[in-house]
């Protein structure tokens, strides 16, 4: 049986941990060659060679790069298309959650510039450069490969819903990815080009546990969620594959939620939950 990205070449930012790890393994797996793009070097060619360890049919680039600068996202991109041949699915995935990022009397401009050049530049400048290379994308129906791709953007449920645990920073950067998602998936919707955002609800990571660093704060938070649980990195990781793959071929400009009913919920359920939370791929 082939794989849902069968022959697909895939670039994934923040490749080197969390959500981006996880897909990283979950793209390669189901047969797409990968771009494994985080600033830490190290991470990525560590992914990259568990990836190249399981499964050996598919080729993997491990990639240094700063998605706050346009120049290393442009190079990534055109490093992805010399060496692959192609770009199908770009997944600007990384982010930042800065411990200074507060309310609007307390957070300073430094903080908030650098929120949203990693976080909402990041995703412009990713979206402009796999668009230009999804234009490109030679035909092949022998292999299901086309014009276009898919373009998945790393938002959040903050964008949606307000907490009173700021992190403005954050915030306002999530709430202009699913703005400029939305845009551009109608200028480009005729191109064969989708693009989507994904809307995480709290999730076991390291970028969240880390700001979480005490358990006041995590079950600030753990009241709220009807699953009664954090999310797992691993699950977003399948949503990211649903919509980086055909399957989701009538999906343009959605803001995809995977919050485990948190954006639905006013009272939630008491007792544990009776399902324990997926494994990691890694």
């Amino acid at each position: 049986m082939t794989g849902r990205l069968q022959n697909k070449v895939a670039l994934i930012t923040g490749a080197g941990s969390g959500i981006g790890l996880e897909s990283s393994i979950l793209f390669a797996q189901e047969g797409a060659n990968v771009v494994l793009v985080d600033i830490n070097l190290a991470n990525a060619e560590k992914a990259a060679a568990l990836i190249a360890t399981r499964y050996p049919n598919v080729k993997t680039l491990a990639v240094k790069a700063d998605v706050g600068k346009e120049i290393d996202i442009k190079a990534a991109v055109a490093l992805a298309v010399k060496e692959l041949g192609r770009l199908d699915v770009m997944f600007n995935n990384a982010g930042i959650m800065h411990p200074e990022d507060d309310n609007a009397l307390n957070t300073e401009e430094r903080i908030w510039d650098l929120t949203m050049q990693i976080n909402l530049k990041g995703v412009w400048w990713g979206c402009k450069y796999a668009i230009i290379a999804m234009r490109a994308n030679p035909t092949d129906e022998a292999k299901g490969l086309h014009v276009g791709g898919s373009i998945i953007n790393t938002a959040s449920f903050v964008a949606l819903m307000g907490a009173a645990t700021p992190q403005l920073a954050y915030t306002a950067s999530k709430g202009g990815v699913l703005a400029m998602t939305r845009e551009l998936a109608m200028v480009h919707a005729r191109e064969g080009i989708r693009i989507n955002s994904l809307c995480p609800g709290p999730l076991k990571t390291p970028l969240l546990m880390d700001f979480l660093n005490t358990e006041e704060k995590r079950q600030r938070r753990m009241v709220h969620l009807p699953m009664g649980r954090f999310g797992e990195a691993v699950e977003l990781a399948k949503a990211a594959l649903f919509l980086a793959s055909d399957e989701s071929s009538y999906m343009t400009g959605t803001d995809f939620k995977v919050d485990g009913g948190l954006s639905s919920a006013y009272v939630t359920p008491i007792g544990e939950p009776a399902l324990a939370p997926p494994s990691s791929l890694i």
